[in-house]
């Protein structure tokens, strides 16, 4: 950069500039000669030359660095949209509540409301009265708000450091909530999610306490997710499968055992299922590549690179819903298979017109656009294996 100034800078004007800028003092004994600071040439040079001399220096990696906050772009351009929802751009807020919902990721609950439908269409035994319609609400809000909030919260907490390098204005690496005010949230939610489980067995008239284990499991398996020392999130294939029988299999279980009777093929499947839930949770993991190799993080796109990762993640998408869609034509079901394999046209679509260009830039809309055909065939799979299809 110095020797670029100097080939179209003078010597003597380049001198006199630097002694006008207070970012970069030079010595006295390198002052021009007085007849050049009253000339009306040179400080029209003067001027001219200043603007160059500016912009160079302030092109210094380290000042420019040192000059820009870590959490201006939230505060300044974030969405309140995005912020209630918990994803990425989201503003920054002061109000507490608002923080609190923002850490239980509301974006994230549909997949967990849509499992407790699909099980309870599963059971067969699921009627459109007061009561059954009373019990589905209870168990999305066990599912979504309450244990899926958990999950949530608890891994902020634990992915604090790295959120403190991918995303560091959210509430936690930010300081817009307390150490004890999260541990408070993570207890209360957790709590609140037990105990709707142990009321739901009660009404369902339970003489073991399935839903509550069920939930007691799922509590357990987002705990060892996020905390060391298993953090099974460390490993990519381990963690991601977990996640997707998380949002995927727990609630289809949860629904069905409210109103029917769990049975070996079910769990099967729904494990199966589970696998394409592992390419869901890949999706999110794009955006923290930098994070996670900081913190030693095996992710599958570190593992791998971004080009392999993203073809495991709709592989794992594609080939598990073509694989069900067969069960289900061995199983005598043909047109709930062809409906399954409708539903995956679009869904390979979005995955090249989005996804496959550019994962990062792309992953919100991709999501938006490909996740509402996987859920819809998770309740054309559930309603093929109810007992009254």
């Amino acid at each position: 950069m110095a020797a670029l100034l100097n080939t179209v800078t003078p010597p003597s004007t380049t001198v006199k500039l630097s002694t006008t800028s207070t970012r970069c003092p030079i010595p006295n004994r390198f002052q021009p000669p007085p007849q050049l600071l009253s000339s009306p040439l040179s400080l029209s040079q003067t001027s001219t030359r200043r603007k160059l001399v500016v912009r160079a220096a302030e092109t210094d990696t380290d000042e420019v660095k040192a000059k820009v906050p870590d959490k201006a772009p939230a505060a300044q351009s974030g969405s309140s949209i995005n912020q209630i929802l918990g994803i990425k751009g989201a503003k920054q807020e002061t109000d507490k509540w608002k923080i609190r919902v923002q850490l239980m990721k509301p974006v994230t609950w549909p997949p967990l409301v849509w499992g407790v439908v699909c099980g309870a269409a599963a059971s067969g035994n699921f009627h459109w009265t007061l009561e059954d319609v009373a019990k589905s609400v209870v168990c999305m809000l066990m599912s979504g708000p309450c244990l899926t909030g958990y999950t949530q919260t608890i891994n902020d907490w634990y992915d604090r450091e790295i959120d403190a390098i991918n995303e560091p204005y959210r509430p936690i690496p930010s300081g817009a909530i307390s150490e004890n005010e999260v541990i408070t949230q993570v207890w209360v939610l957790l709590l609140g999610g037990l105990g709707l489980a142990g009321i739901l067995d009660v009404w369902a008239g339970h003489n073991f306490p399935t839903i509550f284990y069920l939930a007691l499991g799922g509590s357990l398996l987002s705990y060892i997710y996020s905390a060391p020392p298993l953090k099974l999130k460390q490993n990519g294939w381990i963690g991601n499968f977990a996640l997707g029988a998380s949002y995927i299999s727990l609630p289809w279980w949860a629904g069905q055992a409210l109103f029917g009777t769990l049975t070996p093929d079910i769990i099967v499947l729904t494990l199966l299922y589970s696998i394409a839930g592992l390419g869901i949770a890949i999706v999110n993991d794009f955006k923290s590549v930098e994070g996670d190799r900081a913190m030693g993080l095996q992710s599958l796109p570190v593992a791998f690179g971004t080009e392999t990762a993203k073809w495991i993640c709709v592989g794992a998408i594609d080939v598990t819903q073509i694989s069900v869609a067969g069960y289900l034509l061995g199983s005598g079901k043909p047109y709930y298979a062809l409906a399954l394999l409708g539903l995956i046209v679009p869904q390979v679509f979005f995955q090249f017109k989005y996804f496959l260009k550019d994962p990062v830039k792309y992953d919100v809309k991709y999501q938006a656009s490909a996740q509402p055909f996987l859920i819809l065939g998770l309740l054309v799979t559930a309603l093929a294996t109810s007992s009254g299809s």
